[in-house]
């Protein structure tokens, strides 16, 4: 059963804020005796990344695992007034999630943010590792009193608020009934030399926490799975192909839940093989026999309509246009294939 995990975090206000350096090279981490200095950039550099994450489709929901944990036990003391101050919490989280890292050479180097945020949902200790990306400055130079001007690469920048942080996580304080402990990003493109260890050390090993099922990643496990079924097994029809997706699209566009079943009665009727095996696939998947539909992801993911044509046509084309039959129309041919026509073309460019 999927929690309902109410609406994601908006209002943010960040009070405090402390940065560590975590080099995979060196035998200890470089801890902060001092708080940030919240300027106006340095506050909007945060700020930014912070919504970005709370904005982000990959953000879950997550409860703290039952053994002994220290990211929990310190953070919880803090959070509700018992114990430390941000700066030793957060030299403490460090240190730990540095030894965590030095078990396996594929995790790589950051800075590792530990900051207090005050958000409509409650106070939450946020936690931020920022992989280092590589960025050029430009050099001066003097020779024979004529200017060279050359470029410097930087192995060790912070990614920029345009770009995403990978790995975060934000720790609500404990109250009794409540379903979920935290929000994990966890966002990481693993490499095929990586292990296990490597690939899952920040929700597994750091936060030892689990990520539980809420209606948005239900929603998006179901929209993934519909996709992945329809590509392996509609493969020479794009005319039932196209049965699908539209259907699925109906349903998540009229509807507040979807059941499968009677999903999969509408889709396949007449085909028992299909109407069982797409019912069998999408409950593989982590999928309920019956999902509520989280209806701002639904928006935002069909927003616009993404299509790959014989893997040679890109098209992208938003929801209006798609569904308007005086811009755009799909006809059914007799065997199989479909016609994508666009129609009463005024102005076009090309890119």
């Amino acid at each position: 059963m999927a929690i309902d995990t109410g609406d994601r975090v908006n209002d943010i206000n960040i009070q405090n804020a402390v940065i560590h350096v975590l080099d995979m090279n060196a035998e200890e981490p470089i801890l902060n005796e001092y708080a940030l200095d919240l300027t106006e950039d340095t506050y909007m550099f945060l700020y930014k990344h912070i919504d970005k994450i709370f904005k982000s489709d990959n953000l879950v929901p997550a409860i703290f695992n039952d053994e002994r944990n220290i990211v929990r036990g310190i953070s919880e003391e803090f959070l509700n007034g018992l114990e430390g101050n941000l700066i030793e919490i957060s030299k403490e989280l460090a240190r730990q999630l540095f030894y965590i890292m030095k078990e396996n050479i594929y995790i790589p180097s950051c800075d590792l943010i530990v900051t207090l945020i005050y958000t409509d949902q409650g106070p939450m200790i946020g936690i931020l590792k920022l992989d280092y990306v590589n960025s050029f400055t430009h050099q001066v130079e003097f020779n024979d009193d004529k200017i060279a001007v050359g470029l410097i690469k930087h192995c060790a920048a912070l990614p920029g608020s345009s770009q995403r942080i990978k790995q975060a996580a934000f720790i609500k304080p404990k109250k009794e009934g409540q379903k979920f402990d935290l929000w994990v990003l966890d966002d990481r493109k693993n490499s095929k030399k990586e292990d296990e260890y490597s690939a899952n050390y920040f929700m597994n090993n750091f936060l030892c926490c689990s990520q539980i099922s809420d209606s948005r990643t239900l929603t998006k496990k179901f929209i993934n799975a519909v996709e992945i079924w329809t590509r392996s097994n509609i493969t020479e029809d794009a005319g039932k192909a196209e049965k699908v997706r539209s259907t699925v699209k109906e349903e998540l566009i009229n509807k507040d839940s979807v059941d499968i079943e009677e999903l999969s009665e509408k889709l396949f009727s007449n085909d028992t093989d299909k109407k069982r095996g797409f019912e069998g696939f999408i409950k593989s998947n982590g999928i309920e026999e019956e999902i509520k539909l989280d209806k701002d992801y639904v928006e935002k993911k069909l927003k616009k309509v993404k299509i790959k044509i014989d893997n040679d046509i890109d098209l992208t084309i938003d929801k209006e246009s798609y569904n308007d039959p005086s811009k755009f129309e799909i006809q059914h041919n007799n065997d199989g294939s479909i016609n994508m026509v666009i129609k009463h073309v005024f102005n076009y460019m090309e890119k």
